[in-house]
């Protein structure tokens, strides 16, 4: 299949790119030039947030796709120029979501794919979900406009490869977390880390979505997507020092606190639960990395990314 990536050489388009090319896809991504790509791939540089430079780099009409998949749309401007460009271009649009689009105050255990979203962006606290809920919509009223195929993953917590660690305040994608364990030092969890989620490895991630091309179970449909572990936020970070050999030594501090705070905070602090039944519905490859081993090779990749 011919595929292009928006994105290609980040966290999650870099696994989706790998993953394609290990199907023996004909793959091209779409990126600011700015990191090298996979040189197995065909490479077209552009901005995605410039609408322009958009519609030029895809001018030619002879450019088209069996299946596009968009891993770093963020607002619904940008979905607007992508059903422009590919409506008729591609047989297939496959997003990349969020589970910040759920409203935290009516989530439910485990949260349904149409459990309720955000009305709005709550002063700007929620703006990443409130906006990635609004692309969504807009590939909702697509399906009554055209015949373009489209499939919708909402992940949850992604982590793996090289990206930081870290899934909840206060220590969420923190760069210095490793060393602050091999240190010894107390990180600070809102009421005790007792949220329970259910990260998932951005390699299985990729292999769910992969899974998903050409596929007419997965057509027109949204995914919750999550790993096949469900534990408290602090079992994560004891994973973490687990893999580092070190105690964990946690304090806590109170939820209403905290979000007096950082209200923005506001969606990492509920129960992020999910089933998989759908994806397996589906006939789509669930993930199945257990956390700890995860974790363990996250660890791993970390250290050996230090410089010497």
């Amino acid at each position: 299949m011919k595929i292009l990536i928006i994105g290609g050489s980040g966290h999650v388009s870099g696994a989706v790119c790998r993953e394609c090319l290990q199907r023996g896809h004909d793959v091209t991504v779409l990126t600011r030039g700015r990191r090298p790509v996979d040189p197995r791939v065909k490479a077209i540089s552009a901005d995605r947030n410039d609408a322009a430079a958009m519609r030029t780099a895809f001018a030619d009409p002879a450019l088209r796709f069996n299946a596009v998949i968009d891993c770093i749309c963020y607002a619904p401007e940008e979905m607007a120029v992508m059903l422009e460009l590919f409506r008729s271009r591609c047989q297939q649009l496959v997003f990349v979501s969020t589970d910040f689009v759920f409203d935290p105050a009516q989530r439910r255990f485990p949260q349904s794919v149409d459990a309720p979203i955000l009305a709005d962006d709550d002063n700007g606290n929620q703006s990443y979900g409130y906006k990635k809920s609004l692309c969504e919509q807009l590939l909702h009223r697509e399906s009554a406009d055209s015949d373009l195929s489209w499939t919708v993953f909402r992940p949850c917590h992604i982590y793996g490869g090289n990206s930081r660690l870290g899934c909840f305040p206060c220590h969420c994608r923190d760069v210095d977390i490793l060393a602050r364990l091999q240190r010894n030092e107390t990180i600070t969890l809102v009421d005790g880390g007792h949220f329970l989620q259910q990260p998932i490895l951005v390699d299985d991630l990729a292999v769910t979505i992969a899974s998903c091309l050409g596929n007419s179970l997965a057509a027109r449909r949204t995914f919750n997507m999550a790993g096949p572990d469900i534990v408290e936020s602090a079992a994560y970070y004891r994973l973490i020092a687990d893999a580092l050999g070190v105690d964990l030594r946690i304090r806590t501090t109170p939820l209403a606190e905290h979000l007096q705070l950082r209200p923005g905070d506001r969606p990492f602090l509920c129960h992020r639960i999910y089933s998989l039944a759908d994806l397996t519905d589906a006939k789509l490859t669930p993930p199945n990395t257990r956390l700890a081993d995860g974790i363990r090779q996250h660890v791993q990749n970390l250290l050996a990314a230090k410089p010497a």
